[in-house]
C-alpha cells in the first residue's frame, strides 16, 4: 500500500492544518474547561465545505474520498477531538440519508446538512443496547399515514445542537435481528432529555439521554427499508472516523513531549540527550505512523469497494490504543506540568480514553478481527 497522498489531499491537509493552528489550538483547551461549544469553527468549516467533505457534489457536498476525511479528521483532532468528533456524526448521519433515503429526503436534508445548517445526531444506543445493539427496545408502530415511537436512547452526542435525530427503533420482533429495526429522521424538539452527562473528556460537546413518548412522525421519516436498517447500516463505512480521530491524538502527545524534551534541561543537558527518553519518543513515533498506516488502508479499501473486515478493526484498536499510550507517555515526560491544565497532555489523555469505547469498545473490534483472520480475511 502506496503511504503517499495525492496531491489534492496534500492540499487539503495543509489547508485543514493552517486553521487549526491559527483559529483552532489557541482557544482548544479553553473551551475544554469551560465546555464551550465551538459553534464560530463549526461554521468557518461549513464555509470551508468541510462539513459535507464525502457528501456527493450532486446533493450538496464536496465529493471527497475516504482518505480525504481521514486527512481532516486527523489534523484537527490534532488540536480539538470534539470539533472532529461533531463533524463526523452530523456526516455519518447525512451519508445513511444520502444512501437509503427518499429523493424527498435527499433534497431535504442532505445539501443542508453539507452546509451545517441542519445538524443530525445519532440516536442508536439504549441502555439495554450499547455493543450489543440487538436489544434495542425502543419501537415504532405504524398508526394511520404515520408512526408512533415510544422508548429511550443513550449517548446521544452533541443534542443540544441537533436538528433531528436519526432513530433507530424496532419494528419487528427480536427474533428477526439484525432485520426487524428500521431507522427514522426524529426532530430533536419530539425528545424529553432525561440526563445530559458530565464526562471525563470531550468536554466542549455534550452527550444526552433522550426519551420518546408516543412521539408522531409522519411516514416520509422513516429512512430506507422497513426493518432493514441496522443491515443497511452495516454496507456503510462510517468507521474510519474515530481510528483517525486517535491518530491526531497520538500525534499531538509526541510532538508536544518532544518539543518539552528538548527545552527542558536537567543534569546538565535537554532530556532529549537521554537514552530513555529517546528510546520513549521513538515508540511514540512509531505508533503514529502504523496507527496512521493502517486507518489510511482502511479507508482506501473502503473507498474501492473491497472488504474491511479485518482492515477496519485493526485499525480502530492500534489507533485509539496508540491515542492512549501516547498521551500517557506524554504526560510522564512532561513530568508534574503534564499533570497540570497547563499543558494539553492531560485533555489528550482524557479525549483519547473515550476513543477505545466510542464506535464500539475494542474488546468487540478484537473479536471483529479475530474472526476476520480465521475466517482467512
Amino acid at each position: 500500500m502506496s503511504a503517499s497522498l495525492p496531491a489534492e489531499t496534500e492540499t487539503l491537509r495543509d489547508d485543514v492544518r493552517s486553521f487549526v493552528e491559527t483559529e483552532v489550538r489557541p482557544i482548544a483547551g479553553q473551551y475544554d474547561r469551560t465546555g464551550t461549544y465551538p459553534a464560530g469553527l463549526l461554521a468557518t468549516m461549513a464555509e470551508r465545505g468541510w462539513t459535507g467533505l464525502t457528501i456527493d457534489e450532486d446533493d450538496g457536498g464536496a465529493g471527497r474520498t475516504l482518505l480525504d476525511l481521514t486527512v481532516l479528521i486527523e489534523e484537527l483532532s490534532a488540536a480539538m477531538m470534539p470539533l472532529a468528533s461533531v463533524l463526523a456524526l452530523n456526516l455519518g448521519v447525512a451519508r445513511v440519508v444520502e444512501a437509503y433515503g427518499s429523493d424527498a429526503q435527499r433534497e431535504r436534508y442532505v445539501p443542508e446538512m453539507a452546509s451545517f445548517e441542519t445538524v443530525g445526531a445519532l440516536g442508536f444506543s439504549e441502555a439495554g443496547a450499547g455493543s450489543d445493539k440487538s436489544g434495542i427496545q425502543t419501537e415504532a408502530d405504524r398508526e394511520g399515514d404515520g408512526w408512533i415511537l415510544s422508548g429511550n436512547k443513550r449517548w446521544v452526542t452533541n443534542f443540544p445542537e441537533a436538528d433531528v435525530v436519526l432513530t433507530y427503533a424496532r419494528t419487528g420482533s427480536p427474533e428477526e435481528w439484525p432485520h426487524g429495526v428500521s431507522a427514522f429522521l426524529v426532530p430533536t424538539d419530539a425528545f424529553g432529555v432525561e440526563r445530559t452527562w458530565d464526562t471525563l473528556g470531550a468536554r466542549s460537546v455534550e452527550t444526552t439521554a433522550v426519551s420518546l413518548d408516543d412521539a408522531r412522525v409522519d411516514a416520509d421519516a422513516l429512512v430506507g427499508d422497513p426493518g432493514e436498517a441496522v443491515v443497511q447500516r452495516g454496507r456503510l463505512h462510517n468507521g474510519v472516523n474515530v481510528p483517525a480521530r486517535a491518530v491526531g491524538i497520538a500525534r499531538a502527545a509526541l510532538a508536544d513531549a518532544r518539543d518539552h524534551v528538548q527545552g527542558r534541561e536537567q543534569w546538565g543537558g535537554p532530556l532529549a540527550d537521554k537514552q530513555g527518553v529517546q528510546w520513549r519518543l521513538s515508540e511514540m513515533a512509531g505508533r503514529v505512523d502504523a496507527a496512521r498506516l493502517l486507518t489510511r488502508r482502511a479507508a482506501r479499501r473502503a473507498e474501492a469497494g473491497n472488504d474491511v473486515a479485518r482492515a477496519a478493526p485493526m485499525a480502530k484498536v492500534r489507533a485509539t490504543e496508540a491515542a492512549v499510550s501516547n498521551a500517557n507517555d506524554a504526560m510522564q515526560l512532561l513530568g508534574g506540568v503534564g499533570y497540570t491544565t497547563e499543558a494539553e497532555v492531560e485533555r489528550y489523555l482524557r479525549d483519547a480514553r473515550l476513543l477505545t469505547i466510542a464506535g464500539g469498545p475494542n474488546a468487540v473490534h478484537r473479536d471483529k478481527l479475530a474472526a476476520a483472520v480465521l475466517d482467512g480475511a
